[in-house]
């Protein structure tokens, strides 16, 4: 890795340190001034979001993860063109699957996920616009593919995570099928899975306010 790869690490129980990123979007889509070292809260309580303020002392923010192993599953849902495969641990509630497939992706339904009711084009979509890699597919030809972009870039979701695109970081703990290139870290300072996003801002009605 040459000196000047973007990469982003956690300092213990205080912000994400993102060096050399040069793509850095704000939760309306613009594009950010990219430092060469940039600190963004991951506790929850800046008053500078996405940026760190120091609010993680005076809160006492604990940024250890826990043990999530027991929640690591893949479910799978069979099609006849395409099989979905779902890890709810990663999943960050962004609803992109809803808002390209309801059809196929529809939480009221049992399952919620029913392959055949779309097309393959239609969970191709879903999957590449999946933000968390909670989501990819294989087919009889190919094997699991969660689509990931080749963009290198940090955005911030409006209430939500940081969406990251190829972007190294070292942890712990990755979960089966989660992709090293494309994935979601945890801004609330809630997420039981840090560092990454389980979706437990949505739970918890957090918001950037």
């Amino acid at each position: 890795m040459s000196d000047d790869t973007p990469i982003v690490a956690a300092r213990e129980n205080g912000p994400l340190i993102v060096k050399h990123l040069k793509t850095f979007k704000m939760p309306d889509g613009s594009v950010a001034e990219a430092k060469p070292l940039i600190a963004l809260c991951r506790c929850g309580h800046s008053k500078n979001k996405p940026y760190c303020d120091g609010s993680h002392n005076d809160a006492g923010f604990d940024g250890s993860a826990q043990d999530v192993s027991a929640r690591d599953k893949v479910y799978s849902y069979d099609g006849n063109a395409a099989t979905v495969h779902y890890n709810k641990l990663l999943c960050s509630h962004a609803g992109e699957c809803g808002k390209h497939a309801g059809n196929i992706f529809n939480p009221k339904n049992k399952p919620w996920c029913a392959p055949d009711a779309g097309t393959l084009e239609q969970i191709k979509t879903v999957v590449a616009a999946c933000p968390s890699g909670a989501l990819s597919y294989s087919t009889a030809d190919s094997a699991r593919d969660a689509l990931c972009s080749d963009e290198v870039e940090i955005s911030v979701e409006t209430n939500g995570p940081f969406r990251v695109k190829n972007v190294p970081i070292e942890v712990d703990y990755w979960a089966d099928g989660q992709s090293a290139r494309e994935y979601v870290l945890c801004r609330c300072g809630l997420s039981k899975n840090k560092l990454f996003c389980d979706g437990t801002h949505v739970d918890e009605g957090w918001s950037d306010s």
